[in-house]
């Protein structure tokens, strides 16, 4: 469900700002400001839709979780850790490193947000943290708006209450957003990781995956089960299957919603749905490539 907010005033887009996205202090601004706020969740994520014309500038405490962005319109000017960050039109960025008080300045922004917390990124690579505010590349930030409005646009609103897509949908979006901006992740793994990543802990790691296929489950929580960290468990499944844990996941996903479709267990949509997939394209893509025909035609088959 969207929660539109409108402000009128400075103060109250003050307050609106605040409420969002972190305490903050008023310095100055034009009085006669306008600022809407759209907001939708997805799972432990939040899309913002951020439109006004209001001019600002504000001292803001750190924030407690990460806030991402494209600006479509307008300016703003973030300054943090001794460095100014001007971004105008078409930008994609994080606001602020994280931890790190700042000063905000904006001039009518139109801008998306995504708000990520540290916990929601833990379930997807263990003890990173991103280090830099620009895009790795000009086709990294792309691909990351191109899901965002993916994410946004078409998936929440038809598939927001189903648990098992929010949940994949959001480990793609921290995926992509881990692939597009600097962090710690992006280094090998260790001495300590390259020696946990035997075949035991992939056993255990696999049964974990197969016991629990149905299940909301992360790359932290499949780590846990082998008792391994999570560069060690995606070690193994380099080293001795010659792909990722969650490529696993997926070809048991889809093993659960081949069976599914033999036994008739509902429509090919409903069947997608339930085993994860938003898009029946997607998975019709992925089915075939497995079993090398469509779900539509092992369903009429049955």
């Amino acid at each position: 469900m969207e929660q539109v907010v409108e402000a009128t005033g400075l103060d109250a887009a003050h307050e609106l700002l605040s409420a969002a996205y972190g305490r903050m202090r008023l310095n100055g601004g034009v009085r006669r400001a306008r600022l809407r706020m759209a907001s939708r969740a997805l799972g432990h994520v939040r899309f913002d839709e951020v439109d006004g014309h209001i001019g600002l500038e504000v001292d803001s405490e750190p924030p407690g979780a990460y806030l991402f962005g494209h600006l479509a319109g307008g300016r703003i000017c973030y300054q943090s850790d001794g460095e100014e960050r001007r971004l105008v039109a078409g930008d994609v960025f994080l606001a602020v490193p994280p931890g790190s008080p700042y000063t905000a300045t904006a001039q009518d922004p139109q801008a998306s947000m995504v708000v990520l917390s540290q916990a929601v990124v833990d379930e997807v690579a263990e003890d990173v943290r991103f280090v830099g505010c620009r895009p790795l590349s000009a086709r990294a930030a792309a691909a990351w708006r191109s899901t965002c409005v993916l994410l946004h646009n078409e998936l929440l609103p038809v598939f927001g209450s189903n648990r098992l897509v929010v949940a994949n949908a959001t480990r793609l979006l921290v995926a992509t957003t881990l692939a597009t901006f600097p962090n710690t992740g992006l280094v090998d793994p260790t001495a300590a990781d390259r020696r946990d990543a035997r075949p035991q802990a992939l056993r255990r790691a696999m049964a974990f995956i197969e016991d629990n296929a149905a299940s909301d489950i992360t790359a932290a929580d499949i780590a846990c089960a082998a008792r391994v960290s999570i560069r060690a468990m995606q070690l193994a499944f380099r080293r001795h299957l010659d792909m990722t844990p969650m490529a696993y996941l997926r070809s048991v996903r889809l093993s659960c919603a081949h069976d599914d479709l033999k036994a008739g267990n509902g429509s090919v949509t409903a069947i997608a749905a339930r085993w994860g997939y938003a898009r029946p394209s997607v998975f019709a893509a992925h089915y075939r490539a497995a079993y090398g025909a469509s779900p539509s035609q092992i369903l009429r088959s049955r």
